[in-house]
């Protein structure tokens, strides 16, 4: 995958303006937690490169970054969670999920209907 790595709180302004374009997905990882590096693992995993190349992907490390986590919890509406998947577009978290209900094929089916009404 080709992660972008979500580091500053500016960086959400700029997700916002790209969801306008297309849907972009944050994966917000605990690095302690067994069950985060789980889902992550399951992610990067089935992730196809292919299907997904267009797809904008940020990853956070909410333990470095943890003022980021709060913050996207606010932006976005969202009750934070780790690990946690968010879809954004148009400005706003359309799909999040979380733990073991974070999959691969139910993201790839939501970011490419979501592609395909642009």
């Amino acid at each position: 995958m080709n992660w972008i790595p979500l580091t500053d709180q500016s960086q959400l302004n700029e997700i916002k303006d790209e969801s306008n374009q297309q849907p972009v997905l944050l994966f917000k990882h605990s690095t302690t937690c067994s069950i985060s590096k789980t889902a992550l693992n399951r992610l990067e995993r089935n992730w196809e490169k292919d299907e997904m190349k267009d797809a904008k992907v940020y990853y956070l490390d909410l333990l470095s970054y943890r003022s980021v986590s709060n913050e996207i919890a606010q932006t976005f509406a969202v009750v934070h969670a780790s690990p946690q998947v968010l879809i954004i577009k148009d400005g706003k978290a359309v799909y999040d999920t979380s733990h073991f209900d974070i999959d691969y094929r139910t993201i790839k089916m939501h970011l490419l209907k979501m592609q395909t009404k642009n």
